[in-house]
């Protein structure tokens, strides 16, 4: 089965982690994942920034080496970062800011990818929001 996942929810709430467990499970079962969508606050799970407590189970961490390893389409909403302050290289100069916090392997991109996604995938499975 082919699964599009969007995750929308911060990488310190519990919706991101069950959604990287959930990610984590979908590939070792042998279904494909066609794209990692990270929408509203689920973009800070992207971000270079975080910087987890060490009692902790470092989510956004675990997510970078989880697309990392698989070589997964993982896409960020290019709205919703700016909106937060995720920006990747580009971003950064095309504002004029000094922070740069969206390392590789996150892509910023339009909600059209979400989209995209959907009707590629045989299902589309959401975590977090309101």
């Amino acid at each position: 089965m082919k699964f599009a996942i969007a995750v929308f929810s911060p990488g310190h709430a519990p919706s991101s982690r069950r959604a990287l467990l959930f990610a984590q499970a979908a590939l070792a079962g042998g279904h494909e994942i066609v794209r990692l969508f990270f929408y509203q606050d689920g973009v800070h799970s992207a971000s270079g920034n975080i910087v987890t407590p060490q009692d902790e189970f470092d989510v956004p961490a675990h997510w970078r080496a989880f697309v990392t390893e698989h070589a997964l389409d993982a896409v960020v909403c290019i709205a919703a970062a700016l909106r937060r302050g995720v920006l990747n290289e580009e971003e950064a100069a095309r504002y004029q800011r000094n922070a740069v916090n969206l390392p590789a392997p996150w892509d910023l991109s339009g909600l059209g990818q979400l989209h995209e996604a959907a009707q590629t995938a045989d299902r589309l499975v959401c975590f977090g929001g309101d």
